[in-house]
């Protein structure tokens, strides 16, 4: 047989048999190539802790404080800026975070292990929202009706407040006035399936304190993530049933370096036996005899998060 025939009957044979392959796939794939091309499922989300006292990740500086950087369903939210600007920085263009690229920002509270971070936040991001707690006279601005105060007409102009032409509101300042301080004491859907739940410390040495909790809705529950949980992680539980009667895992501190035995049991006992939280995440303010209570309870659900860990959430 000429060669030209031979080769275009071995092109019609190759041809035949990838055809007939093809039919055949289209009723029955094989499971061997089926199994082999499968990519395992992206996780919807990841923590990353930008800041806290503790955690083994060399080139990070480790400060008694707290921040994360919360990626979930698309969005990017900056938790908490630390404790220190220029460590925040360091730790921040370490781990290759830009903080350019936010939706927003929430602060818990106004304590300076949560908010020295701000400056240096906003040279980078000057027009980001910032959520923060509504204070009567907080760190962030407030203000308040001009009749706050009492009165006495019988006072000379010069002795009395604004020569007794007092103005219908008083503006109290911020130690950030450019920020786009947006703030907030009730609980407050601001992204679809994104809340912040307000709560009020009623305990000693942080009596009235406002803090602010991030709450994430996901197939398996809330993700919420906490500052110092000064109000106690119960009352922020609680705080979080108005969204879903489950939380699958909490990241935080939990306000317990200093706390009794007693106190450390009943919490542990709250979250893992009266709330049955899936995973929990501490760190910052939960204390290190807190850490082995919760480790022992929750075993393989605890779930380490040291400064400069990436924790993928389903």
């Amino acid at each position: 047989m000429p060669r030209h025939r031979l080769a275009h009957s071995r092109c019609t044979i190759q041809r035949s048999i990838t055809a007939i392959f093809l039919t055949l796939s289209s009723f029955a794939p094989l499971p061997s190539l089926a199994a082999s091309s499968r990519a395992p499922a992206p996780a919807s989300g990841r923590v990353t802790i930008l800041y806290d006292a503790f955690g083994d990740k060399s080139g990070l500086t480790r400060d008694w404080g707290f921040s994360a950087l919360i990626e979930y369903d698309g969005r990017r939210i900056l938790f908490d800026t630390g404790n220190d600007g220029e460590i925040f920085a360091h730790n921040v263009r370490n781990l290759g975070i830009d903080l350019a690229k936010l939706d927003f920002v929430v602060i818990s509270h106004r304590h300076g292990d949560h908010t020295a971070g701000l400056n240096y936040l906003l040279r980078v991001n000057p027009h980001v929202r910032i959520y923060a707690p509504k204070e009567t006279f907080g760190s962030f601005g407030s203000k308040l009706p001009g009749t706050f105060f009492h009165r006495d007409s019988t006072l000379p102009a010069r002795m009395r407040y604004f020569d007794g032409d007092v103005p219908a509101e008083l503006r109290f300042g911020t130690a950030w006035p450019q920020a786009d301080f947006v703030l907030i004491d009730s609980l407050t859907e601001v992204a679809p399936g994104i809340d912040i739940i307000s709560t009020v410390s009623e305990r000693p040495g942080t009596l009235e304190i406002r803090e602010l909790s991030l709450a994430i809705r996901t197939p398996n529950g809330l993700l919420l993530i906490v500052g110092c949980s000064h109000p106690t992680i119960q009352r922020i539980v609680d705080g979080s049933r108005r969204l879903g009667d489950h939380v699958h895992i909490i990241f935080g501190g939990l306000h317990l370096p200093f706390a009794s035995s007693v106190e450390i049991q009943q919490t542990v006992s709250a979250l893992h036996d009266q709330y049955k939280v899936d995973l929990i995440a501490p760190g910052h303010c939960t204390g290190e005899p807190a850490f082995a209570a919760l480790q022992r309870a929750f075993g393989s659900q605890y779930i380490y998060a040291g400064l400069g860990s990436m924790i993928d959430v389903p």
